[in-house]
């Protein structure tokens, strides 16, 4: 081998040799590259989604808090205003139950025999409609104990302590207005008023129907009736010593109790046209106790008592 093939040779086998390393540095540095991609990519990895920790309740849940509903407003223009109206929340109500209205049925009526009035103000006493023989009041104060004797004239009367207050104070009213009222009757059992009965028809046959009634159909056994006089009427009448006249509404006494009687609970029974109903002529001296309200509705309505009754009471009993 000449001498230029040899270095020839020499230089190919270097360049061999050198191609060998720089294969084998490039093959180092490709898996470390390589290597350092992977490390990297971790790294980022671990860094960028770090594991979230895991929450381990010590206690009991905390109770979720109720809200209340929320407020509903309803904005309405009116007249170029705004009104606000707060809606009241929808919160469930019980359903009301209609209950249905009784149907009226009537009353039933007893017999008579049990009918007693139970010392009612109001009690129908007619001609037609009267009383039984069994009733009596059980409240009757002796008018003697109460007003001096020129106004009782020492009769025995007896009145229903019901009525006692309010007639004293119209008997004071009546003096302090310079009149002299009589009280000639007030309450009359059923057997006195049988005895009252028989006495006027044997005496005054013509007028009994005027001056007395058949027992039991008398107001005067309510105990709350009264029969007034005035001194003035014997002379109007013509009569001395006369009690009971239909002239009595002239007297002094008479015009007062028409005008007052009802402020102190008291109606006239038995007024001019009233017979067909009551069955009794005009009596301007019978007075009956109803109390204020009902005395006074009778006088500014210009009813009388049994009118009203028969209209607005329940069918009384015939004895």
């Amino acid at each position: 081998m000449g001498h230029a093939q040899f270095v020839n040779y020499h230089f190919v086998m270097d360049l061999v040799q050198f191609g060998a390393m720089a294969k084998s540095v490039l093959i180092w540095l490709f898996a470390v590259m390589g290597l350092l991609l992977l490390t990297g990519c971790g790294l980022e990895t671990a860094v960028s989604a770090p594991p979230l920790p895991t929450l381990v309740p010590t206690g009991p849940p905390a109770a979720t808090p109720t809200l209340p509903p929320p407020t509903v407003h309803d904005e309405t223009a009116v007249a170029g205003a705004t009104v606000v109206a707060q809606l009241p929340t929808n919160t469930p109500q019980p359903t009301a139950t209609a209950t249905p209205s009784p149907t009226p049925t009537a009353t039933p009526i007893g017999p008579c025999a049990a009918r007693l009035p139970g010392d009612d103000l109001f009690t129908i006493v007619t001609q037609t409609y009267g009383l039984s023989r069994d009733y009596a009041p059980q409240d009757l104060a002796l008018l003697t104990d109460f007003l001096p004797v020129d106004i009782t004239l020492g009769y025995p009367t007896e009145l229903r302590q019901v009525a006692l207050g309010p007639l004293i104070q119209m008997i004071a009213d009546m003096q302090n207005a310079g009149l002299q009222p009589w009280i000639l009757s007030g309450y009359r059992s059923y057997s006195a008023q049988a005895i009252s009965w028989e006495k006027w028809n044997r005496e005054e046959p013509e007028r009994a129907a005027i001056l007395s009634a058949r027992p039991g159909h008398s107001e005067h056994q309510l105990g709350t009736t009264l029969d007034f006089g005035s001194p003035e009427l014997a002379g109007i009448v013509g009569i001395e010593d006369i009690e009971f006249h239909t002239y009595f509404y002239q007297t002094s006494e008479g015009i007062w109790l028409a005008e007052n009687a009802h402020r102190y609970g008291f109606t006239l029974s038995y007024p001019r046209g009233a017979q067909e109903l009551t069955g009794f002529f005009y009596e301007p001296w019978h007075f009956r106790y109803v109390g204020e309200e009902m005395a006074t509705f009778l006088h500014e309505s210009g009813t009388y008592l049994t009118e009203y009754q028969l209209i607005n009471q329940p069918e009384p009993c015939i004895p």
